[in-house]
């Protein structure tokens, strides 16, 4: 990092983050030890969230890597961030319930930092509670503005306040940042930011801005890089990655840049998510065909198979036509793996309503489901709805769609039992060290004998058993 910090801060971004990590790195971070009488400085960072969310935070990390912090797992760290969601009621609960275990923590270490980010900062009445609630907490800042993290921890060792930084929204896409990858044989890539969705129950358009897409000559050079440092899967991230492009000065659609992508040489397999229903076009249908490189699994959000709660839902699309969309894939993609999201007790939902989400199951038959009891979010249209289901009766028919989405999908993972499938290998088993856990191009895990010399590289696995989500296999000689 050749800055010279003796100069004013550029203005131009991000050579203006790069600035302040210097001053960072040469004076601050170093000087802070030194008064903590302590080697090194340590940081923690805990994700609540979305894949967005877990991309956010290796740009964090990355960050705090290169300004000289050391990362840890445990939260009695030097500095502490939680990066949050918000989508759901008990995701904030969670985050002020470990706010107050981090208060203890800086009572015993009064020289930490305490860092809140992510979408549930975007919620004015959340950062009223912190002000007012959490008074050690050091720093405060959104979703939009996440690229700005060097120059407000700066600006956390050089002033003696709390220091809060929202902005509202943004036609701003700042890149080219340092990044600690989780993995490194796999990364996320965002390819735009934003929603224009406004389904009535959801409050990521509030908290995550209108669409904005970056430019695909930027998506297909940084992912080259990628490939390049060993990586040889990418999921491209957006909030709706159909509606890719519309905002470009030369529009593009998510078709073509997948196309593009696809030509990438060295890079072996392509997922994205997620795709809103609406915007799933026959060319990215055809795409998702032709590309072989494209993996073997869709995730498709349903969220209602009632077309009257669809409509309340504001997700423009009916259960009929939402069908009709998994037959077209089908047909063109014969393998694929649909996997799906389904809200249970949206208000004024009744038990026909629910019976027909029950039927739309049962027609595609998905290979998993994340299933949700319907959270009220202050804000969002839904909220303010007459007709909230109580408690007991949706805790009732989410046990039910539960039991059916998991017996079907025990059903439908086990196609592939007795076939040979390429894994590529993630990790070394939790509870067997003298296995290894891979994931197939539809995206179902595989255990199978093997050491760590495998990981990040692809394999051809016999699958010998499915035990239920999830399959026990033998490697075979790669051809």
């Amino acid at each position: 990092m050749d800055v010279d910090i003796t100069l004013p801060a550029p203005e131009a971004e991000p050579q203006r983050q790069y600035y302040f990590m210097a001053l960072l790195k040469q004076q601050l971070v170093p000087e802070r030890a030194k008064k903590n009488g302590k080697e090194f400085l340590t940081a923690c960072i805990t994700t609540f969230g979305c894949q967005m969310n877990a991309r956010d935070s290796e740009k964090l990390e990355g960050i705090l890597e290169t300004v000289g912090y050391h990362i840890v797992e445990t939260e009695d760290a030097d500095f502490v961030v939680y990066n949050t969601c918000t989508v759901r009621e008990n995701a904030n609960l969670r985050v002020y319930g470990r706010l107050g275990q981090l208060g203890k923590y800086k009572k015993k270490n009064p020289g930490m930092i305490i860092s809140l980010c992510g979408c549930m900062m975007q919620e004015p009445l959340v950062v009223e509670k912190l002000k007012k609630s959490y008074h050690f907490v050091n720093l405060i800042f959104g979703t939009h503005n996440i690229y700005r993290f060097a120059e407000y921890l700066v600006r956390c060792m050089t002033e003696d306040r709390m220091v809060i930084d929202i902005w509202k929204d943004t036609d701003k896409i700042v890149e080219n940042l340092p990044v600690d990858r989780k993995y490194p044989f796999k990364s996320g890539v965002n390819i735009m930011f934003g929603c224009n969705n406004f389904c009535s129950y959801c409050i990521v358009p509030y908290v995550r801005g209108r669409e904005r897409s970056r430019k695909p000559e930027e998506i297909v050079a940084e992912i080259k890089r990628l490939v390049a440092d060993g990586v040889v899967e990418i999921m491209l991230l957006g909030q709706n990655v159909n509606s890719y492009g519309k905002n470009l000065e030369e529009p593009m659609t998510f078709a073509q840049l997948l196309r593009e992508v696809n030509k990438i040489e060295g890079l072996k397999r392509i997922r994205f998510m997620t795709s809103h229903p609406k915007d799933l076009s026959e060319e990215l249908i055809d795409a998702m065909r032709d590309c072989e490189k494209v993996c073997l699994h869709l995730h498709l959000p349903l969220q209602s198979g009632s077309s009257r709660i669809l409509k309340l839902m504001n997700r423009r699309y009916t259960k009929e036509q939402y069908l009709d969309l998994v037959d077209r894939i089908r047909a063109k993609v014969p393998d694929v793996s649909l996997t799906t999201d389904i809200i249970v007790g949206f208000p004024g939902e009744t038990e026909e309503d629910f019976l027909e989400t029950m039927d739309v199951v049962r027609k595609v038959r998905y290979d998993s489901a994340f299933t949700f009891q319907y959270s009220r979010r202050t804000g969002t249209p839904a909220a303010a709805m007459e007709d909230q289901i109580p408690v007991d009766v949706v805790k009732d028919r989410f046990d039910r769609l539960l039991a059916e989405v998991q017996e079907i999908s025990r059903e439908v993972t086990a196609r592939h039992t007795h076939t040979v499938q390429e894994v590529l290998v993630e990790s070394i088993n939790e509870q067997d060290p003298s296995l290894v856990t891979g994931r197939m191009s539809n995206n179902t895990l595989v255990h199978f004998k093997g050491d760590a010399s495998l990981i990040g590289t692809l394999q051809n696995v016999y699958l010998d058993e499915c035990r239920g989500f999830y399959y026990m296999g033998t490697p075979v000689e790669n051809s």
